[in-house]
């Protein structure tokens, strides 16, 4: 199924009228779109379920709200212009999720590992200092760069503290932030089985996520830190 047109509508007029007012006069049609959105969620969800373990509930478990938190922002606007939400993967085990943006000109969906902790982020960094031909198999395979492309996140100008500068895959000793991102046309969300081409889309993040979540579930030695 594709994402109703109504729904999508409504963020196009949402975004030229994004005041209390507007939306307050509108509210019937936001309920309505909102509900169009959870069923597209849902429809979604249903799928990723036969390819991975997701936690969420339901659709409607799945998506953001859409008031927008405005105190420390300089934008304050109070109204989200996109239907968004995540697919948490189920377990200690399964690391990562899927993330969802679907908005007039701005649909994209995207997965990976926004702020890792210290912890995480130092056992990231000692993995690629002694395993990075294994990153670089992992980044290259087909599906994940074909769909996604290159690993994008905020990177440190040189070496981390504590590795050498001269590392041999210093380009991703510098990561801090590691995340994919794949975008589509207004085109390609209101077509048919949209919600069967984004999950399989998702599908394609696995070796990203399969990987990382051995290595986040484990210390340097590979001895599991779950038992």
């Amino acid at each position: 199924m594709t994402l109703d047109k109504n729904a999508f509508d409504f963020l196009k007029k949402l975004s030229k009228n994004n005041s209390r007012d507007w939306f307050n006069k509108h509210k019937a049609d936001y309920e309505t779109a909102r509900e169009q959105a959870i069923v597209f969620a849902d429809s979604v969800l249903k799928y990723m379920r036969t390819h991975d373990e997701i936690e969420n509930e339901n659709g409607k478990a799945s998506l953001f709200r859409i008031y927008r938190d405005v105190r420390f922002s300089k934008d304050k606007t109070p109204y989200q212009t996109c239907w968004h939400g995540y697919f948490k993967r189920a377990g200690k085990k399964l690391r990562g999720g899927y993330y969802f943006h679907l908005a007039p000109g701005n649909t994209y969906i995207g997965g990976g590992f926004w702020g890792p902790n210290k912890d995480e982020l130092s056992r990231i960094r000692v993995d690629i200092e002694y395993n990075h031909e294994d990153w670089r198999k992992m980044l290259a395979n087909k599906k994940l760069k074909t769909t996604f492309g290159a690993m994008q996140g905020e990177q440190l100008k040189t070496a981390p503290q504590g590795f050498p500068k001269d590392h041999e895959a210093v380009d991703l000793l510098r990561y801090k932030q590691f995340t994919f991102r794949h975008d589509f046309t207004d085109k390609d969300i209101l077509a048919k089985d949209f919600d069967k081409t984004m999950s399989n889309a998702f599908k394609n993040l696995r070796p990203f996520f399969d990987y990382m979540s051995d290595v986040l579930t484990t210390d340097a030695n590979g001895i599991s830190l779950l038992d």
